[in-house]
């Protein structure tokens, strides 16, 4: 099992980079895991996004109009995506969400809140989410 979150643009805060960095960590002990960060160019988004993926990944992306789950309901969602799907790629969007559009393979929409977040603070909220994902599943007391 193997997850992959691509996330429009660079992180410049390097607060903002720890909190990451630390769950990027934690989440490793459960996952294989691996972070990329996509540089479009102008409104290409979409395109920057389709060559950093693969025909059998399950891609899912972060979007305000998309599913939201509980964090038990987005655990009980993420073991069946696993027990599915070799790759798991969670799109995480910039200051402009996804510019021109979501790329065609993204055949999911996760919405972490109805409230607009900063794009690099639902990176780290997203990740965090994902770990208590992980410690809900292992029935691990991180979750409360």
């Amino acid at each position: 099992m193997k997850i992959r979150v691509i996330a429009l643009g660079r992180c410049r805060d390097a607060s903002i980079r720890t909190l990451e960095d630390g769950y990027l960590k934690r989440l490793r002990r459960y996952v294989s895991l691996e972070m990329a960060e996509a540089e479009p160019r102008g409104k290409s988004a979409a395109k920057t996004i389709e060559r950093m993926l693969s025909r059998t990944d399950h891609v899912v992306a972060l979007d305000a109009a998309g599913t939201p789950f509980d964090s038990r309901g987005f655990a009980a969602h993420l073991q069946g995506l696993l027990a599915r799907h070799e790759r798991i790629v969670f799109l995480v969007g910039d200051a402009e969400g996804f510019g021109g559009g979501l790329p065609p393979a993204a055949g999911e929409k996760l919405s972490l809140s109805p409230m607009t977040l900063q794009h690099d603070l639902a990176r780290v909220v997203f990740l965090e989410q994902l770990y208590r994902a992980f410690t809900i599943l292992k029935n691990e007391p991180y979750h409360k």
